[in-house]
């Protein structure tokens, strides 16, 4: 089989190589195409590759094209994980949204927006693209902001895309292991968007086990969720929110620690990247060393403006590890490829099962996944707070999906003004003049 990855020269592409090396099942994946518009990140990225594959004899064949339409060719299966703008982009996200003193990261709030009106009008290309030249494949999202992004995609292709998120998967990983409980053995209730979404219940055994950990602020404070939220809120709203929504509940906290910080998230990456790359530029570099040390140094610093606003302390050796989104990605393409029935949580239309949104919505829920693709499962309905979220949060997202198929500066205004996050119509269309400055992206906002 074939696999097309887009943004084949982004840092985190040798994780998923990794997993691939890993599955030696007949009917795998046995060539990958890499694509990007970067040619020397492309270049880095294979040599990367290269060094991971040494001594494994049934290793994928890789191969590297600037070219899009060469890449979608024949793909069975296409990996969209592009960057629009690059992390320069994202470092002026976040620049232009602290200054109006609102938050500017990359998935929520301000920098989400002004990153979906970026990516949007590039992923409903690459939709088109696909339906045209690869019609067959499965296109497995991981770009973000991923909710929103799907939803461009599906417009275009229907259910035969799907975005993947590693967050999810962590929560519950870290839930399990706190209930002592084996994380591949347990059922999640989960429900809400991308990066917005809480677990309702955990069965282990056929038992909702979640009720036990709440009742117990020892077992909440030895995991990061618990430590980043707090035992008492966690207990008083009677779920586990994804790690995003810190951003929700301690927005004051968070937008004063990333103004207070050296530099913000994405100026870190963009620095820490720029060297890693350069040094990739010298032949005689270690390839797969220099990207494990620069790997570890940027799972270490995730979201540490959080815990440091929250005193959550250092993320545990555990969470040091790959997040996983590899790996539910490789879950996602054995369950297609041969009819393996999985159950994995994913970014997927609605249809009915959360009855707030329309059957079009792009939600993240709990999916049956099979030779047909992934089939929402029910869950728990929201509780009021949790659907307000999801309701205002989706309506923004139509917004920034309108402006992107319009080129309306005015939709553009109102994604911008309806966003919880962001108090004010005059900071709205400030934000929308401050990011079409510096975006050439945004130029077809008019």
């Amino acid at each position: 089989m074939r696999l097309t990855i887009l943004g084949g020269g982004g840092f985190r592409l040798p994780l998923v190589y990794g997993a691939l090396l890993g599955d030696h099942a007949e009917g795998r994946i046995t060539h990958v195409v890499l694509h990007d518009v970067d040619p020397a990140r492309l270049t880095a990225i294979a040599r990367v590759l290269a060094d991971q594959a040494e001594g494994v004899p049934d290793a994928p064949r890789i191969t590297v094209t600037t070219d899009l339409d060469e890449a979608l060719r024949g793909a069975d299966f296409v990996f969209s994980a592009i960057r629009v703008g690059g992390l320069e982009g994202r470092a002026a996200d976040e620049r232009i949204a602290l200054a109006e003193d609102v938050l500017g990261q990359e998935t929520v709030g301000a920098g989400g927006i002004a990153y979906g009106l970026r990516t949007v009008p590039v992923a409903i290309d690459i939709a088109r693209r696909v339906t045209r030249l690869a019609p067959d494949a499965w296109v497995i999202n991981f770009t973000n902001p991923a909710g929103l992004v799907t939803e461009a995609m599906a417009r275009h292709l229907g259910d035969r895309v799907i975005g993947i998120c590693d967050s999810p998967v962590g929560l519950g990983r870290r839930v399990a292991h706190a209930l002592g409980a084996d994380p591949a053995t347990v059922s999640l209730d989960y429900a809400g968007l991308n990066h917005l979404g809480w677990l309702r219940g955990l069965r282990v055994d056929g038992r909702d086990e979640l009720p036990r950990l709440l009742a117990d602020a020892e077992l909440l404070g030895s995991f990061e969720e618990g430590r980043l939220f707090g035992a008492d809120w966690l207990q008083s709203l009677g779920a586990i929110p994804n790690e995003y929504l810190h951003y929700y509940y301690f927005n004051r906290e968070a937008v004063r620690a990333y103004q207070e910080a050296e530099q913000t998230r994405g100026a870190f990456l963009r620095e820490q990247q720029a060297t890693f790359y350069a040094e990739m530029e010298r032949p005689d570099t270690p390839a797969l060393a220099t990207w494990d040390r620069t790997r570890a140094e940027r799972e270490a610093t995730y979201m540490a403006h959080n815990r440091e606003a929250a005193g959550a302390g250092e993320r545990d050796a555990s969470d040091l590890e790959s997040g996983g989104y590899e790996k539910v990605a490789l879950a996602l393409m054995r369950a297609i490829a041969h009819d393996r029935r999985t159950t994995l949580i994913l970014n997927v239309r609605n249809r009915a099962t959360l009855s707030v949104l329309d059957e079009a919505a792009v939600v993240e829920v709990p999916c049956s996944v099979d030779a047909n693709g992934a089939h929402p499962l029910p869950v728990s309905p929201l509780p009021l707070h949790a659907t307000g979220l999801v309701c205002a949060v989706k309506a923004v997202e139509r917004e920034v999906l309108a402006a992107a198929y319009s080129g309306s500066r005015a939709t553009a205004v109102k994604a911008f003004a309806l966003h919880p996050l962001v108090d004010s119509v005059t900071v709205a269309r400030r934000l929308v003049d401050g990011y079409t400055r510096v975006h050439p992206a945004l130029a077809y906002l008019r």
